[in-house]
């Protein structure tokens, strides 16, 4: 089993790494393969709402998306970390997530769907909640089972150093790790003993506008 966590932070070793690391730690300890995967620096733009994925399952643009589409079905479950700019995810994981998940919605191989997911905010200090409620709605809208904690998923502290002071954040992390191995060994189990997935439907798409 492998659990795949997007660092969304230009930094590569800053505050949202530091919290994405104490996860990883407890899933490897749980024996579940990890792998970070890194946004960088590099600009990612948004969505153009071009339809393009919904023929190919790809984005038209070549960039991350394209890579962690890639690699996103031999995954099992995953972890998305973002630090929090005026009061929301950062610009950058912001168009990441719409990108990718327009994609993988539109792609018949569905690599998101009942795959665990939870996202992981950090901060100095404010906007941490209404990140991950940003976060959190990529996952509703897929069909994701939500890996919660003992407290909401986020880090406080200006500097990874300062992050590792934040003992709370940090058990919210390891907590967020153990859960989510658990219900991968579930999950796992559930299909060995033969337990089918849900019934899946025609999708139906109301508008409001006549």
């Amino acid at each position: 089993m492998k659990v795949i966590l997007v660092n969304g932070s230009p930094h590569p070793k800053g505050c949202t790494y530091t919290a994405l690391k104490e996860v990883a730690n407890t899933l490897e300890a749980e024996g579940i393969e990890t792998k970070i995967f890194q946004l960088g620096k590099k600009p990612i733009c948004g969505c153009t709402g071009c339809g393009t994925c919904r023929k190919t399952g790809r984005c038209v643009f070549s960039d991350k998306v394209n890579e962690f589409i890639d690699i996103a079905e031999e995954a099992d479950g995953f972890i998305f970390g973002s630090p929090v700019h005026f009061a929301s995810a950062g610009g950058a994981i912001t168009s990441f997530m719409d990108r990718v998940f327009y994609a993988g919605r539109s792609s018949e191989n569905k690599p998101f769907y009942l795959k665990p997911a939870a996202g992981v905010v950090s901060a100095r200090r404010g906007g941490t909640t209404a990140t991950l409620d940003q976060l959190n709605k990529y996952f509703t809208i897929s069909e994701m089972p939500v890996i919660s904690s003992k407290y909401w998923n986020m880090v406080h502290g200006n500097t990874p150093e300062e992050v590792k002071q934040d003992l709370e954040g940090l058990q919210t992390m390891r907590i967020i790790g153990r859960n989510m191995a658990w219900f991968l060994k579930c999950k796992e189990a559930g299909i060995k003993a033969g337990i089918p997935f849900p019934e899946q439907e025609k999708s139906v798409g109301t508008n409001f506008i006549r």
